[in-house]
């Protein structure tokens, strides 16, 4: 029998697709045993033939990939498919690879590489290639037309085709369809009348012989793409009344022709956008675009109807992930928008922060932690959708609301009110950060991924205090933001008020019953409060992972469309961003991603099964047009069914083919309750959802957690040495009276140090004097003390105070320089006894900010320092009103403004070897230098020891610490989830310090000598500072073999291939990135006890799990195994068993094994 070759395979493939059946070509390309160019270019025309653009591209990619070298055919295949795709990386291979000479560069191959990078959205390198192109043909200025109107330039094709007519070349049917697309586009009415009228023949709606011949390597005129059935036949009775003779009825009728043709323009354009609005079915991400390239998407619209934001005309149930970009570093925002996607989130969501972005008036500033257009592209590379809070008020927990401090000096300004001076620079930010993203090609529309903007922030909740004024602001403010022309939706958060054309939302701990102001709008939740933030000398809060799934699940049960988690990642409030009063500088927040980008578990994880079981619903949730359907299951239990059809709650839904999805909820804080729908009952813990996405098996309950406990462990990574078995000491030996020179001291000068002080009369306000360039500003002032004023003391036993009714946050008073008393709080009152002297006395006020309020009304009149009265009482003469005395200002402190936490300063710095007095001493700078701890893992500081003050590493300033101890009640010992959260109800950390640990980015870190410097306000013990590594160390799980299958599961039963009922549920392990699973701890299938780190084998226990666990586990990141008796043996038959598992994890570089010189 005669061996078939390349080229009988070939012919059959070839006969497959002349028959239109691509499908069989393609599986005969998969069994054939050997290929040439021939064979994979029938298989990138199948894929292309079939719709299959990108697959066309992968078959292209992996022809390469196997040394196969592609020739004419396979370039105007591809070159096709790049046009449908827009996928610019690798129109750029294709035109390098014409370039070398894989197929010749004539006039057809010159017109195609024109359209695909075009299409693509590069126009001014489209326009450089039509340019070379000679000569030209018909199809040539098509392509370049049609290219111009599509991209907006509708004035600069109509000159390209003015420029073809005086060619002598003879437009055709896609030469008018571009034309009238120009037109349509750039609203030139008359000139597409007049370009109409010079037509004038129905000759115009024939192809030309050039574009017949390369329609198939050319992707269809834009215009054309945009016209349906309709429009053809109006456009043959335009022309046909066009070419009607003269008489006295035709005039009649070919006055109707101005009116038909701007209904055609009108056509044309909402043709456009629906073409855009129904890019099929699911959005295709650009392949290969890095962090600096674009598009990242192909372009797309963004709408909205009453269900749900369309997202390139398709309703989506959307995630969303709250990022806040200056609350990390650079080097951090990949591993967490990663860890984000991981988690289930389609979209990233992030205020923009004005006082950051504009430090001085219209002096702008987009780099390092603030590079804005770094971080959307890094989300966009990811694949994720940006929602972008431009505010330009944030709240946020931020200083000053994210207002700049400048803006409060301008003349006459009031904020977030009717007021011109406030709204004309709001409008100049709002502007700028939009005409950026706008030049960044960052809009959908664009290629770029952000979908959603929002103007202002939570106005609705202080606008009645500012009257009609507040009201005309927010009608200014929703009218300005549709001003800008971003082509997306606008959003006000908690603003019942907001215009029909701006979308408002919902911010709170629960949003199932929220609905939007309109009928028209989706329900939006903008911030789902998953945590809380603290305050020094406060508890930690914490919401439990049960009660965040149960409210993100009633969102969605009640008819929500887009959930945005805040924050997702909190990260850490670097230098003084922290917002007042009194907050601390992590903004940790009880994330699902935690202050220093690890998971935190179960939270992340038990989100991330629950976001898995709503896209299962997802196709039944934006199918229904309407509300669900409704059932009452009991007193406090119901269901919600979204279906295609009705569904019968006594029936069961097994066989039946229409999509159904259901939640069934039971909002009874304490009972287990069974429920009977479906024909079938279902088991409702307390508190919790059930999440049907067949209308029959349970995916998800939100009680029952699955995913993984981690305990995270700071460990030492020594600033000289590596070790795991003791904190590193950064001053490791005391040696009599002489500490080691490891640290050195220098000493904060009280009061008045020179530098730009000013002495006049009156008590000034803090930031009028600051400007906040400093947390702190110096008041002093004398007061003579006669010897009537010391016998009076002395008689009478007391002694003289100061007062002050009001200060904010912290007022330091010194005596002849020595610290006689401090108060703390905001807007209370001082009364400081004082030890005074016979003669002239020094009076020194430290005024302190801890951080600018953030929220309210008028905060541009909050102010900070103090306020009312200074008085000295007790006098012999009575009581001295300082208020009005001559007080010299010092704004900041001698070590600030010398920069002596500065590694370039050094040299000019008065530094001495620290001696064992200077422990405990307060006003005092300390510096000492280390080397970095091995490893990647986060790096944490300890200054539990210390005061309070301000940490540099490097000239970073990592912010403000604080040993402020919180109060010892007010935290349970156990939290249990049922029943509403507030942000006092599971919370921890009594009786400790609120804060201890403060993170040290690893950007900011050398291998080698580092410079960590302080100032330290009260007193605190240097010696006691430890520098560790973060990392988990500890992870268990428990899982029941009668819990849920895993839901990668149901991915399967979609294709038919596994029935959900027959998998068993699976126990997964994951230790961070970098690390392995290094030893089992514990490991019981049965009937095990305990709790993490505590856990005990019961009677009934398969005594092979510890080895069967450390076989799969042992050396992996991470690991999954089938909790069955088919893996573990049965122990105890009727039991229904648990397994246990504790393990430990390891640096993956601490657990190689070492290796035999050989």
């Amino acid at each position: 029998m005669v061996e078939r070759d390349a080229i009988s395979w070939n012919t059959l493939m070839s006969g497959y697709l002349r028959q239109g059946d691509a499908d069989a070509a393609r599986a005969l390309f998969d069994e054939m045993p050997r290929r040439n160019v021939n064979s994979w270019n029938m298989m990138i025309t199948a894929c292309s033939e079939a719709g299959l653009w990108a697959d066309s591209v992968g078959a292209f990619n992996q022809m390469r990939l196997m040394g196969f070298q592609p020739d004419a055919a396979t370039m105007a295949v591809l070159m096709s498919a790049c046009a449908q795709l827009g996928f610019m990386s690798v129109a750029k291979q294709v035109h390098g690879l014409l370039q070398k000479g894989c197929g010749e560069m004539n006039c057809h191959v010159q017109n195609s590489l024109v359209d695909m990078i075009a299409k693509c959205g590069c126009i001014s390198e489209a326009h450089s290639l039509f340019a070379e192109t000679h000569p030209k043909d018909v199809v040539s200025y098509n392509v370049m037309v049609s290219a111009l109107a599509q991209h907006g330039h509708g004035k600069d094709a109509l000159k390209l085709f003015n420029e073809m007519i005086e060619e002598g070349l003879q437009p055709d049917a896609v030469t008018f369809l571009g034309v009238l697309s120009a037109c349509a586009h750039a609203g030139l009415v008359d000139n597409g009348e007049h370009y109409f009228e010079s037509m004038g023949t129905t000759s115009a709606m024939e192809y030309s012989d050039e574009s017949k011949r390369y329609r198939k390597t050319l992707a269809p005129p834009a215009a054309l793409l945009f016209l349906p059935a309709l429009h053809i036949p109006l456009l043959l009775l335009c022309f046909s009344l066009q070419a009607m003779p003269a008489s006295p009825s035709p005039p009649r009728l070919r006055a109707l022709r101005r009116p038909l043709l701007l209904l055609l323009l009108l056509l044309v354009v909402v043709g456009y956008f629906t073409a855009s609005a129904s890019a099929a079915g699911e959005l295709r991400q650009v392949v290969g675009s890095g962090a600096d390239d674009g598009p990242f998407f192909e372009p797309f619209n963004v709408t909205y109807d009453h269900r749900a934001v369309r997202i390139g005309g398709q309703r989506r149930m959307l995630v969303s992930a709250g990022v806040h970009y200056p609350r990390a570093t650079p080097d951090m925002w990949p591993s967490i928008i990663a860890k984000c996607k991981e988690g289930g989130a389609d979209v990233i969501e992030t205020y923009i922060f004005w006082n950051g972005h504009e430090p001085a008036k219209g002096q702008y500033y987009f780099e390092e932690r603030f590079d804005l257009v770094r971080f959307v592209k890094l989300v966009a590379a990811e694949g994720l959708f940006l929602f972008l809070r431009i505010g330009p008020y944030a709240c946020a927990e931020w200083n000053f609301g994210g207002f700049p401090v400048w803006l409060r000096d301008i003349p006459g300004i009031e904020f977030r009110t009717d007021n011109e001076p406030y709204k004309a620079e709001m409008q100049t930010f709002v502007t700028k950060i939009v005409d950026m993203m706008k030049d960044e090609k960052l809009y959908s529309w664009q290629g770029g991924p952000i979908i959603l903007q929002q103007i202002e922030n939570e106005y609705g909740n202080i606008q009645g205090k500012y009257g009609q004024a507040g009201k005309r602001y927010m009608q200014w403010a929703a009218q300005m933001a549709l001003g800008l022309d971003t082509g997306i939706p606008w959003v006000m958060c908690r603003q019942t008020d907001a215009p029909e054309q701006i979308l408002d939302t919902c911010n709170a701990f629960y949003c199932d019953g929220f609905k939007p102001n309109s009928n028209n709008k989706p329900t939006i939740w903008t911030e789902d409060w998953d945590g809380w933030y603290a305050d020094w000398g406060g508890p930690l809060p914490h919401r439990p992972a049960e009660d965040s799934a149960f409210a993100v699940a009633r969102f969605y049960q009640r008819g929500g469309s887009l959930q945005n988690y805040y924050m997702y990642f909190g990260g850490t409030n670097f230098a003084r961003t922290a917002g007042g009063p009194l907050q601390i500088t992590s903004y940790d927040y009880d994330a699902p991603v935690n202050e220093y980008g690890m998971l935190r578990q179960p939270k992340w994880g038990h989100l991330k099964d629950l976001h898995a079981a709503i896209k299962l619903c997802e196709p039944a949730l934006i199918a229904v047009d309407g509300s669900p359907q409704y059932v009452k299951l009991g007193s406090m239990q119901e269901a919600h069914i979204y279906s295609s059809g009705k569904v019968y709650r006594n029936g069961s839904m097994a066989g039946n083919a229409q999509i159904c999805s259901a939640f069934l909820a039971n909002i009874d804080e304490h009972k287990y309750v069974s429920v009977w729908i479906f024909g079938r009952s279902y088991n409702l813990p307390p508190w919790s959802v059930s999440i049907l996405p067949d209308c029959e098996n349970v995916a998800f309950n939100t009680a029952r957690v699955g995913a993984q406990t981690s305990v995270f462990t700071f460990e030492s990574g020594s600033p000289s040495h590596s070790s795991r078995h003791k904190p590193s000491i950064l001053l490791p030996e005391v040696g009599g009276s002489y500490l080691s020179s490891t640290w050195w001291t220098s000493k904060e000068t009280i009061g008045t140090w020179g530098g730009e002080s000013f002495a006049t009369q009156g008590i000034l306000e803090h930031l009028n004097v600051t400007k906040d360039t400093s947390d702190y500003l110096w008041y002093t002032t004398s007061i003579n003390i006669s010897d009537d004023d010391v016998a009076l003391w002395s008689s009478k036993g007391v002694s003289p105070a100061l007062t002050i009714d009001q200060i904010r946050d912290v007022a330091r008073l010194f005596v002849n320089g020595k610290l006689a008393g401090s108060q703390v709080g905001h807007w209370v009152s001082l009364k400081q006894p004082v030890q005074l002297i016979r003669g002239l006395n020094e009076l020194t006020l430290l005024s302190e900010i801890v951080g600018l309020q953030n929220y309210g009304a008028f905060l541009e009149k909050d102010g900070a320092g103090f306020r009312g009265q200074v008085k000295l009482t007790g006098l012999s003469n009575g009581d001295i009103d300082l208020t009005h005395s001559v007080w010299t200002y010092q704004v900041g402190l001698k070590g600030e403004a010398s920069m002596i936490y500065a590694p370039e300063k050094q040299g000019f710095a008065e530094w001495t070897g620290m001696q064992i007095d200077d422990i405990q001493s307060p006003f005092t700078w300390y510096k000492t230098m280390f080397n970095s701890p091995e490893g990647t893992d986060p790096v944490a500081i300890d200054l539990g020891s210390m005061g309070k003050g301000q940490v540099w590493v490097n000239g970073h300033l990592i912010g403000r610490y604080w040993s402020l101890v919180a109060p010892e009640s007010g935290c349970p010992s156990s939290c249990n989830y049922p029943g509403a959260y507030s942000e006092t109800k599971c919370q921890s950390n009594c009786g400790m310090p609120t804060q201890s640990w403060y993170h040290i980015p690893r950007e900011w870190l050398h291998e080698s000598d580092n410079l960590l410097v302080l100032f330290e306000e009260t007193g605190g013990d240097p010696s006691k500072i430890s520098l560790e590594v973060h990392y988990t160390k500890t992870i268990c799980s428990r899982i029941s073999e009668n819990y849920y299958p895993p839901l990668s599961a149901w991915s399967r039963l979609t294709s038919g291939h596994v029935s959900v009922d027959t998998v068993a549920p699976e126990l997964h392990l994951q230790c961070d990135d970098g690390h392995v699973i290094s030893q089992i701890k514990f490991a019981s299938y049965g009937t095990p006890s305990g709790d993490c780190q505590n856990f005990s084998k019961g009677k009934c226990h398969s005594s092979s799990t510890l080895d069967l666990v450390s076989e799969v586990c042992v050396g992996n990141n991470k690991c999954a195994i089938s909790v069955s008796n088919d893996v573990f043996g049965d122990p105890c038959r009727g039991v229904l068993k648990d397994l246990v598992v504790e393990a430990e994890c390891s640096s993956s570089s601490q657990t190689k094994e070492p290796q035999d010189d050989m």
